[in-house]
């Protein structure tokens, strides 16, 4: 037997040598893998100001009408003697800007710009986000399953998958919106174009998506927590549901960021080559093609819609990229 190691007062009232002076608690404290991506998030401005734009661009849709109401814009309202009929332009330099018309007016009707951009953009972002969330939705399910169960599940979705990718997309969606201008499923005017417009976006473009979790999901399903869970008597819904799509939530979130402005250029095209939202409602798309035959006379016409559109689709690209690399454990 050996003795016992005797110990004097002063080393046994002796700190660790694992304790580190000088060093709070809260700098060793643990963190979540939430947390480190929003500390990642946070340190990248760019992206901290493109989601600022992004909760500026969704609130002023949200609360466009009553926003007009506040402040008293009509996007309707008709102010022809603020139109020089000789020169079919708004009287004044820069497109008619004003205290009353900031943005100035459109040289048609005399219709204020800023009032027309606000109504316009809860028609962007809606056709955006519900074509999104259709096409998240449908590229989710079946890029899991096919990624999960492989073989001759894989091989169906994957062939549909092709099938969906070599459509026309633009000339289909043209010829749908030309088709049921005059109702469909008891739908007509602005909701029936709105609903199509997300049909039609959103149901053609799941395919790129579904790729995308059917490859993470063929990654994820050789890993040790899904061995353990089939080994323990887990069924095929509850491993793709419980386990893989818990796991997936990263990259469907960063690439539903990205596919988002793509939605809204897509959207401002229909509405450009006049399938899309249709007068009165207020579009970014449609005051494009309005402008086309009026630029010359009033260049500002056409810059306002442009410069609306290519803000809210950088704002939700970079918001896109900082959400890539903040959710990334490979990025430094």
């Amino acid at each position: 037997m050996t003795a016992p190691i005797e110990t004097t007062g002063a080393e046994a009232g002796a700190q660790p040598e694992a304790v580190l002076s000088g060093v709070k608690k809260s700098q060793i404290e643990g963190r979540s893998l939430t947390q480190i991506a929003w500390m990642r998030f946070k340190r990248d401005k760019v992206a901290m100001a493109g989601g600022v734009v992004v909760v500026l661009l969704v609130l002023m849709a949200v609360f466009s009408k009553p926003i007009q109401w506040i402040f008293g814009l009509d996007p309707n309202k008709f102010n022809q003697d603020l139109i020089d009929p000789a020169l079919l332009a708004p009287k004044g330099g820069w497109g008619g800007m004003s205290w009353d018309h900031p943005l100035g007016v459109d040289p048609q009707y005399g219709r204020d710009m800023l009032a027309r951009i606000i109504d316009g953009s809860w028609v962007s972002l809606l056709v955006a986000g519900g074509a999104t969330l259709l096409s998240v939705v449908i590229g989710t399910v079946l890029g899991v399953v096919a990624g999960y169960y492989g073989g001759w599940i894989d091989s169906v979705i994957s062939r549909l998958m092709d099938t969906f990718l070599a459509f026309p997309l633009l000339l289909f969606a043209i010829s749908i919106s030309a088709s049921v201008q005059d109702g469909f499923f008891g739908l007509d005017g602005l909701s029936l174009r709105i609903c199509v417009l997300i049909f039609v976006i959103g149901f053609f473009s799941w395919p790129y998506i579904g790729r995308i979790v059917r490859a993470q999901t063929m990654t994820l399903r050789k890993r040790e927590f899904i061995e353990a869970a089939t080994s323990l008597g887990a069924r095929g819904p509850y491993v793709l549901f419980r386990e893989l799509l818990p796991n997936l939530v990263a990259p469907i979130l960063v690439y539903s960021t990205l596919i988002i402005p793509t939605n809204i250029l897509f959207e401002a095209a229909l509405s450009f080559l006049g399938v899309g939202i249709a007068p009165p409602q207020a579009s970014w798309g449609g005051m494009l093609s309005n402008a086309v035959d009026l630029y010359t006379a009033d260049p500002q016409y056409m810059f306002v819609p442009g410069l609306a559109i290519f803000i809210t689709v950088l704002a939700f690209n970079l918001l896109g990229d900082g959400l890539r690399d903040a959710l990334d454990p490979r990025s430094k």
